[in-house]
C-alpha cells in the first residue's frame, strides 16, 4: 500500500481505530490463535484499521520474532479489508529492523514509537525518523509522547519527509497541537494526518475535533466495540446528547479508574477483553494486573456503558 493509499483509507473516519491487545497463554508465550480471534472480532465489529503490536499491544514486551508473527497474523486475519499498521521503535537501528519485520509480514504502515531511554533534541529526533522512513517502503506515522515531543517547525520538516504521512499525539498539549496543525497547513499544504493518541482518546476527542484532528485510537473498542461504535457514530453525526451521555456515564468513570494504577491503560483493557469471553491472558512485566476491586468496578462501568448505549438507540 502506498502512502497516498494509506492516507486515503485512514483519512475518512469510517470507524474506530482498533489497537488489539496481544494474547498470551497460561505459560506466558504468545497465543496466536486467540490473537487471531481478537483481530477477527474487531474487524467484524467495524474497525477502520488495525494497529498491531503498538502500545495497547505491549510492543515493549515482544521479541522481534513474536512481533513479526503477530503482525503477520493480523495481516492474514484482516485479509485486506482494513489497513494494518504495526508499531516500530527503540533506537534507530532497532526501529529500522522492526520496520523491516513489519514490511516482511505484510503490514501497510508503521506507527513510530518514541526512541528508547534518551531525551534527544529536535535535530536528533528529526534525523531518527527520517532515517527510519528512508529505510522502509511503508508509510510512517510518528507518535508524539514522552521523550518525543516536537516543535511545530520539526513537524513541518517531518511532513516534508518522503514516507512520513502523519502525527499521532499522545501528549495532550492542545496549544502545541493547534500550532503544529497551523504550521503544517501553512508550510506543507496537503493531506498530512493527525491522530488523538491519548489513552481513552474519546474523553478528549471533542477538543481535538475543534482543532481539526478527527482520527483517534480507541482502546475501549478492544472490549466494548458496541460502545465505542456508538460514541464514534454520535460524534460523526453531531449527536451531542449521546456523546455527553456516554462521556458522563461511561468514559469519565473508566478514565478515573484507569488513573488509579500505573499501566492500567493496558492491563484494564486486557481485563475487559477477558470479561467479554476471550482469554487473552495477563500483561507481561513490568506491567501488572488490576486488583480484584478494580476489576469489579470495571465490570460495573462496562455494564453501565451498554445500558447507556441502549438508551441512545
Amino acid at each position: 500500500m502506498t502512502s497516498a493509499d494509506l492516507v486515503q483509507r485512514l483519512g475518512i473516519p469510517s470507524g474506530p481505530l482498533f489497537f488489539p491487545v496481544t494474547a498470551y497463554g497460561a505459560d506466558g508465550s504468545v497465543d496466536l490463535d486467540t490473537y487471531r480471534a481478537h483481530v477477527r472480532q474487531g474487524v467484524a465489529a467495524g474497525a477502520a484499521a488495525v494497529f498491531a503490536c503498538c502500545g495497547t499491544g505491549e510492543f515493549h514486551a515482544l521479541t522481534p520474532e513474536e512481533f513479526e508473527a503477530c503482525v503477520r497474523a493480523a495481516v492474514e486475519e484482516t485479509a485486506g479489508r482494513v489497513p494494518v499498521v504495526a508499531g516500530a521503535g527503540y533506537g534507530t537501528a532497532l526501529a529500522v529492523r522492526y520496520a523491516g519485520l513489519a514490511e516482511a509480514a505484510g503490514a501497510d504502515g508503521l506507527l513510530a514509537m518514541p526512541p528508547y531511554l534518551v531525551v534527544a533534541g529536535q535535530e536528533g529526533l528529526l534525523r531518527h525518523y527520517r532515517e527510519m522512513a528512508a529505510a522502509t517502503a511503508l508509510p510512517v506515522i510518528v507518535y508524539q509522547r514522552d521523550n518525543a515531543v516536537f516543535t511545530p517547525e520539526t513537524v513541518v520538516e517531518l511532513a516534508r519527509t518522503e514516507g512520513i504521512i502523519g502525527l499521532k499525539d499522545g501528549l495532550g498539549d492542545l496549544d502545541l497541537m493547534q500550532r503544529i496543525v497551523s504550521a503544517v497547513r501553512t508550510e506543507v499544504p496537503g493531506d498530512f494526518l493527525y491522530f488523538n493518541g491519548l489513552p481513552t482518546a474519546e474523553q478528549t476527542q471533542l477538543s481535538y475535533l475543534a482543532i481539526g484532528v478527527n482520527l483517534y485510537s480507541s482502546a475501549v473498542f478492544c472490549f466494548a466495540p458496541e460502545i465505542a461504535l456508538a460514541f464514534h457514530r454520535a460524534l460523526i453525526d453531531g449527536d451531542r446528547a449521546t456523546v455527553d451521555r456516554l462521556l458522563d456515564g461511561f468514559y469519565r468513570p473508566f478514565v478515573e479508574l484507569r488513573a488509579r494504577g500505573r499501566g492500567y491503560a493496558v492491563s484494564l483493557v486486557k481485563a475487559g477483553v477477558r470479561m467479554r469471553g476471550l482469554d487473552v491472558g495477563e500483561v507481561r512485566p513490568p506491567l501488572h494486573e488490576p486488583g480484584e476491586d478494580h476489576v469489579k468496578q470495571l465490570a460495573e462501568i462496562i455494564e453501565r456503558g451498554y445500558a447507556l448505549r441502549e438508551e441512545a438507540q
